[in-house]
C-alpha cells in the first residue's frame, strides 16, 4: 500500500541522507489528529546517518505536497511523519480496501502454517465450551487464508485411549441388544457416565477397562468393530455442527491415525536417553531443575500409550510430511503445563521445530448463573444453538413489518448461529470468556445483529439504487465531516485484518467491525444519499458499497453470514 509515498520517502533518504532502504512502512493513527498515515522511518535511520530523528522527519514531510496527493504535513513527537491526504487521493486510496476484501491465491509452494483447533473427544457430543477452540481457530485459519497464506487447518480428535476401554465395558454390561452403530451420541455417554458412577461401587472396573484398551491396542477384531462403529456415530453428529458453525477443516485425523507410529518414537527417546524408566516400568521425560517442569509421562507401566505419546508421533509426522513453517495449537489455558512439557520433550530429542506456538484462550464464564450451575451435565453446544435460534426467532416475530425479510426461519438461523459465534469472538480469546444472551443478541452495542443489520441497511441502499460495486468519482474535490471519517475508518480495513493475522486476536476484526457499522450509521443518519446532488450521490454509493463489501468479508472470515435484508 501507498507505494507513491513509500517511493518518495525512499528516494529522500538517499539524496539527503545516502541511506538505500527496500521499504518504508506506513500505517494508519488509531487516534484522531496523528494524520491519515503515519510512518516512524526517521526514527529508525536516525542512528546510521548521525542526525537527529526530528530532522530527517522534517526533511521527508517537507517533500510532500499537493502533487503527492497530500493536502498537509506535520513532524510529530520523537520523529513521527504524519501526513493528511487531499479528498481525491483518500478516495483513491479506498481502492485498496476493495482489493483487501478479495482473498489472496495461495501459494501451495510454500511451507504450511499447521493450525490445530477443535479437537473434541469422539463420542461424547460437543459442550458449549468446544466453540471456543472451534470458532477461534476457524477464525484464524480464515485470517491466515484470506492472505494468501499456505495454511491447513487441522482437526485432530479424540478417538483413541483408555477412555475407550471404559465404553467397552459399559456397552457390555449395560447396552442391551442394540448395536454401537444404532446408537446416538447421548446413549454412548449416557453409557460413559454410567461407567463412572459403578466405578465408584466397583473399583473392579478400572482393571476392565485398562484390559479392554490394552486388547483394542492390541487389534481384538470385536473391540475394534466396537470402535470404528462408536468413531462413525461420533462424526456423523459432528458433522452436522460443524455446517452450522461454517467450519472446515483442510486435514482430519484421530489420535488412533498415530497407532503404528508411536513405537518408533519410543524407541528414538530410549535410545537417546530422553526417555527413561520411571514407576512400574513406566517411561518419563525428566526435565532440568531450571526449567521448573515436572517429569511428563509418556508410557504407562503396563505398555499403554497415552496422549502424550500420541502428540510426540503427531508432531514428527507433521514435520516430515508437511515440513511447515509453524504449528499453532488452539487449546485452552489449562493445557499450558502439557505444551510446555511437549516442546520441551521434542527439543530434547533434537527435533528442528518450525514456530511452535501453544495460542491460549480462557474459560467460559456464564451471565446466566442457572447455566453454569447444572450439577453433573455438561451444556451440549446444540442446545445452546438451538436456544439461540429459537431467541432470534422471537425478536424477529417482536419486531414485526419492522424486519424485513422472505424467509424468517432462514433469517433467525443466521441471527441466532451468528450471535453466539460473535459473541465469542468478540472478546479478547486470552481473558476468560463470557456468554450472555442479551449482550450476544441485541441490536445494538458490538454483537452479531447490529453488524448484520448494518450490512442489509446498506445492501438495501444499493438495491434501490440499482447499483453494485460503484467506483470513487474522480470530481470530487471536497467531503464532508462524516463522509471523511467514515472514508478512514474504511481505509484501515487492511491493516487491520494483517494486525488481527499477524496478533492471531479475532477480536481485533470485531472491533473493527462494530466501528464500521457505528461510523456508517452516522454517516447514513447525517447524509443524503439517494436523493445527493452529483457528484456526492455516486461517492456516498461507493462508500456504502465499499461498507457492505467489508462487512461480509469480515464476517465471513470470522464465520458468520451476513444477510441482504433484515
Amino acid at each position: 500500500m501507498y507505494d507513491n509515498f513509500t517511493t518518495k520517502a525512499l528516494n529522500v533518504l538517499q539524496e539527503k541522507f545516502s541511506v538505500s532502504l527496500d521499504t518504508c512502512s506506513w500505517t494508519i493513527p488509531q487516534e484522531e489528529g496523528h494524520g491519515d498515515i503515519s510512518t516512524s522511518i526517521a526514527l529508525r535511520v536516525a542512528k546510521e546517518v548521525g542526525k537527529k530523528p526530528q530532522e530527517i522527519a522534517q526533511e521527508l514531510a517537507s517533500a510532500f505536497n499537493e502533487e503527492d496527493g497530500v493536502e498537509r504535513t506535520e513532524v510529530a513527537g520523537p520523529g513521527y511523519v504524519n501526513l493528511w491526504f487531499t479528498s481525491q487521493e483518500l478516495l483513491r486510496n479506498l481502492n485498496y480496501t476493495r482489493e483487501a476484501c478479495t482473498a489472496k491465491v495461495a501459494c501451495k509452494n510454500e511451507p504450511p502454517v499447521i493450525i490445530d483447533y477443535s479437537g473434541p473427544n469422539i463420542a461424547k457430543p460437543l459442550g458449549i465450551h468446544h466453540i471456543l477452540s472451534t470458532v477461534i481457530g476457524q477464525a484464524i485459519v480464515n485470517l491466515y487464508r484470506h492472505a494468501g497464506c499456505n495454511v491447513v487447518g487441522w482437526n485432530y480428535l479424540g478417538d483413541w485411549g483408555t477412555q475407550f476401554g471404559k465404553l467397552a465395558v459399559a456397552f457390555d454390561k449395560w447396552g442391551g441388544d442394540k448395536s454401537a452403530a444404532d446408537c446416538t451420541v447421548d446413549e454412548l455417554l449416557a453409557l460413559y457416565v454410567r461407567f463412572h458412577e459403578e466405578v465408584e461401587q466397583d473399583a473392579n472396573l478400572e482393571t476392565e477397562a485398562r484390559a479392554a484398551f490394552s486388547k483394542l491396542e492390541a487389534g481384538d477384531p470385536e473391540l475394534r468393530a466396537f470402535w470404528a462403529d462408536v468413531v462413525k456415530v461420533s462424526n456423523k453428529a459432528l458433522q452436522g455442527l460443524y455446517e452450522r458453525l461454517h467450519i472446515a477443516f483442510d486435514v482430519e485425523t484421530g489420535e488412533s491415525f498415530y497407532e503404528d507410529k508411536m513405537e518408533s518414537i519410543l524407541k528414538e527417546g530410549i535410545e537417546k536417553g530422553v526417555f527413561t524408566e520411571g514407576e512400574e516400568g513406566s517411561l518419563i521425560v525428566q526435565f532440568s531443575e531450571e526449567s521448573g517442569l515436572p517429569p511428563y509421562l509418556i508410557r504407562k507401566g503396563d505398555g499403554s500409550t497415552l496422549y502424550s505419546t500420541r502428540d510426540l508421533a503427531m508432531i514428527r509426522y507433521r514435520l516430515d510430511e508437511y515440513k511447515p513453517q509453524a504449528v499453532y495449537y488452539l487449546v485452552d489455558v489449562a493445557q499450558s503445563l502439557h505444551f510446555k512439557q511437549l516442546e520441551a520433550t521434542c527439543r530434547k530429542l533434537g527435533w528442528d521445530l518450525p514456530d511452535f506456538k501453544h495460542l491460549v484462550f480462557g474459560r467460559m464464564r456464564f451471565a446466566d448463573q442457572s447455566m453454569s450451575t447444572r450439577k453433573g451435565t455438561a451444556i451440549k453446544l446444540e442446545d445452546v444453538l438451538d436456544e439461540s435460534v429459537k431467541r432470534a426467532d422471537a425478536i424477529i416475530a417482536e419486531h414485526g413489518d419492522s424486519i424485513q425479510t422472505d424467509d424468517p426461519r432462514e433469517l433467525g438461523e443466521t441471527m441466532g448461529i451468528g450471535s453466539v459465534i460473535y459473541g465469542i469472538l468478540s472478546q479478547n480469546r486470552k481473558m476468560d470468556i463470557t456468554f450472555d444472551w442479551d449482550r450476544m443478541l441485541s441490536f445494538e452495542g458490538n454483537s452479531a445483529p447490529y453488524l448484520q443489520y448494518t450490512h442489509a441497511r446498506a445492501r438495501s441502499v444499493l438495491r434501490k439504487a440499482e447499483v453494485e460495486d460503484v467506483p470513487y468519482p474522480d470530481e470530487v474535490k471536497d467531503i464532508s465531516q462524516s463522509e471523511r471519517v467514515l472514508a478512514k475508518v474504511l481505509l484501515k480495513f487492511p491493516q487491520v485484518l494483517d494486525e488481527a493475522r499477524r496478533e492471531q486476536m479475532p477480536h481485533i476484526l470485531t472491533n473493527y467491525l462494530h466501528t464500521l457499522c457505528q461510523e456508517y450509521n452516522t454517516f447514513y443518519n447525517v447524509e443524503p444519499i439517494l436523493k445527493a446532488q452529483e457528484p456526492h450521490r455516486t461517492l456516498r454509493l461507493a462508500l456504502t458499497s465499499t461498507t457492505a463489501t467489508v462487512l461480509k468479508t469480515g464476517a465471513e472470515i470470522l464465520t458468520m453470514r451476513v444477510p441482504d435484508s433484515m
